[in-house]
């Protein structure tokens, strides 16, 4: 095939038109590289499910041509799905140190880590295949060891920046890398894929060491304990609460499993900085002046059994709110969150504690780049071809949007679904079909076992109840023998309702005996005519639509 004819096709698995679940598949001629392998927490329709990930049928489908997972950073909507895909695709996985560290904690929990082949890299490290380089470019975001990847291609470069801001101050000192992404941009790159998040936001992001000054500030007046709550994998944000309280002479504990596991790894890793005099179990808080304590916890975003939470509600066992506690709520709600995140902000205040959240204070900044930010790397790399990614659906309009006003043809943007496949020559780019994709379910131990019909059966549960019918029939002549008896969870309460009970019961006799008269003995037949002749009469009486439940035994 000649060289002019070749493709490379880009495939997004997830992360397109939400937040979350983000997967890049980007195909060259016999290799696959793919970047990140994310989940995604489920939406409030997801009755029972912990946990989404994306469906990887075409990495199985093409598991020979698959060289690697690439991360750009350690967050969950990054890394959360690997534990799971790696149990079906055994395949390298590459990342810089923390990243790497905080997977290896993943694997070990599920078992997988003695059998996983995971590969240190730093920024600047050019991983070579046989058709495609990979290449790893350093960014800034809200957690350490974050990059960018460039594909090299006898096409041309194929550039995911990642999440990514520009901090020029940032805490580590390792500023992004913006002369490697002008250098690729006077060299020339084919297509570039840019984060999405922050594209309706003028301005810049903040500097993640604006917010150090402002703990600082609410140190200084804090009378009591300081409890802060943060994203567990913010390791820069859990390093200056550690530096404000080391300067004001204060006890440091955390309070919650996966920021306990974050500091430990963290820590080993060199990437905080604590005096192990100053660090305390939580345990051990209350032998020490309520004014020389902080405890670093999660729960930043209102989740229900997160430490926050129940230390709002009295149900923490070693925490609870004491008139003069300073609570800071480190972080901004994720949308969807905003209401859970307002109760536990009114329980604390009912409690006596001081808050201190985003509107009142700038306690939190973005770890995603702002408009001009963007237009920056817009500006330096200057891609032949763009598709937005990491965003919902307005997010990627309005960024192919910034994209045109900067200059690029429209007909050089495109924006994607998870699923499509985008085909990228030196001459266009353009969708050429769609592969399995979407939502896995993973609901306790059982991955991918709950699909779109257990959803809409817990829905319809959540909604209107289930009756439960239950009659004994004689086999041979189809009588009823005993019931019908009706069980109701979730529809009425039965004491209140002994009259629609009793009169419900005699509806289904009453279609049972029109059965026996039809000598109909088929119990499909049985349980439809029950359901629907029950639905019916309930829906006249009651307005609702319960589920029905018939059960038939036979003697």
């Amino acid at each position: 095939m000649r060289r002019d004819k070749d493709k490379i096709k880009i495939i997004p698995l997830g992360g397109l038109n939400e937040i979350g679940k983000n997967l890049t598949v980007i195909e060259y001629k016999d290799e696959i590289i793919v970047i990140d392998c994310g989940l995604r927490f489920p939406d409030e329709e997801m009755f029972g499910i912990d946990i989404v990930i994306p469906d990887v049928s075409y990495l199985l489908k093409n598991a020979d041509k698959v060289k690697g997972i690439f991360l750009t950073h350690g967050h969950e909507d990054h890394i959360g799905a690997l534990p799971y895909v790696l149990k079906q695709i055994n395949v390298p996985v590459y990342g810089t140190k923390l990243t790497l560290g905080i997977v290896e904690m993943k694997l070990k929990e599920h078992g997988l880590l003695s059998v996983t082949d995971l590969k240190r890299v730093s920024p600047k490290d050019v991983i070579k295949l046989n058709n495609v380089s990979v290449e790893f470019i350093k960014t800034n975001h809200s957690i350490a060891d974050s990059v960018a990847i460039a594909i090299h291609t006898p096409l041309g470069v194929v550039l995911h920046t990642g999440d990514f801001k520009v901090d020029y101050t940032p805490i580590d000192g390792e500023v992004i890398d913006l002369s490697r992404f002008a250098e690729l941009g006077r060299k020339g790159v084919l297509v570039m894929l840019a984060d999405s998040t922050n594209v309706e936001r003028p301005g810049y992001t903040m500097s993640e060491s604006t917010v150090g000054d402002t703990f600082e500030r609410f140190f200084t007046a804090a009378k009591g304990r300081i409890i802060v709550a943060t994203f567990a994998s913010n390791i820069h944000r859990i390093q200056q609460i550690i530096s404000a309280a080391n300067k004001y002479g204060r006890k440091v504990a955390v309070s919650g499993r996966s920021l306990e596991n974050i500091v430990a790894v963290g820590t080993e890793l060199g990437y905080i900085h604590i005096d192990k005099d100053n660090f305390i179990s939580i345990d051990t808080i209350n032998k020490y002046p309520p004014d020389k304590v902080t405890i670093i916890t999660t729960g930043s975003q209102g989740e229900t059994m997160s430490a926050l939470s129940r230390i709002a509600s009295n149900e923490h066992k070693k925490v609870s709110i004491m008139e003069g506690d300073m609570v800071i709520i480190s972080a901004s709600p994720i949308p969807g969150n905003e209401k859970l995140v307002s109760r536990v902000i009114n329980q604390l205040f009912k409690n006596g504690a001081e808050v201190i959240y985003e509107s009142l204070a700038d306690v939190h900044v973005s770890g995603h780049a702002c408009q001009e930010e963007l237009k920056l790397m817009h500006s330096l790399v200057k891609p032949k071809f763009f598709v937005p990614v990491h965003g919902e659906y307005r997010h990627l309009k309005q960024h192919a949007e910034l994209a045109v006003k900067l200059g690029l043809n429209p007909a050089n943007t495109l924006i994607a679904d998870i699923g499509n496949v985008i085909e990228v020559s030196k001459d266009g780019i353009k969708k050429n079909g769609t592969v399995i994709s979407g939502n896995v379910f993973v609901d306790g131990l059982g991955v991918g076992d709950v699909g779109n019909i257990v959803l809409r059966d817990r829905k319809h549960l959540s909604q209107d109840g289930i009756l439960t019918v239950v009659v004994t029939i004689e086999k041979e002549s189809g009588s009823v023998i005993a019931g019908p008896d009706i069980i109701s969870r979730g529809f009425v309460y039965v004491r209140e309702s002994e009259n629609l009970m009793e009169d419900a019961r005699l509806v289904v006799k009453e279609t049972l005996r029109n059965c026996e008269e039809k000598h109909i003995t088929d119990w499909a037949t049985l349980k439809t005519n029950i359901k629907d002749d029950l639905r019916n009469f309930l829906y006249e009486k009651t307005k609702r639509k319960p589920m029905i439940l018939p059960i038939i035994m036979e003697i």
